[in-house]
């Protein structure tokens, strides 16, 4: 199994733990999430690069996982996936060549149907 899919399975369980502890905190999140990452003016696509820039600048694995996965499945290209890590690192200057790397590895492992 590759770095990121242990990320996506490690978070799966504590994940739904807080869910049953705070369900309603968890609801209301997952309704913003769904409503934020719809298709609108932006495409879910482009939304998925945006979040997975924002994942690179809070350097969290989680959302990398996340958000690469996403990325996939909404049909980011990986030419889009490494221009966005191209803005990544000019906002972020040196943590942006360490995770955004990373983020490039998160696409490569999900969109690999193997």
């Amino acid at each position: 199994m590759e770095h990121f899919h242990q990320v996506t399975d490690e978070l799966r369980a504590p994940y739904r733990a807080l869910t049953e502890a705070i369900p309603d905190v968890m609801a209301g999140y997952r309704a913003l999430q769904t409503a934020a990452m719809a298709d609108g003016t932006l495409s879910a696509s482009t939304k998925e690069l945006i979040a997975l820039a924002i994942a690179i600048t809070r350097e969290c694995d989680g959302c990398i996982s996340a958000h690469a996965r996403g990325a996939v499945m909404r049909g980011a290209t990986e030419s889009q996936v490494t221009e966005m890590i191209g803005v990544a690192i000019s906002m972020n200057g040196g943590p942006g060549t360490v995770w955004g790397p990373r983020a490039l590895a998160a696409f490569q492992e999900f969109a690999d149907p193997a």
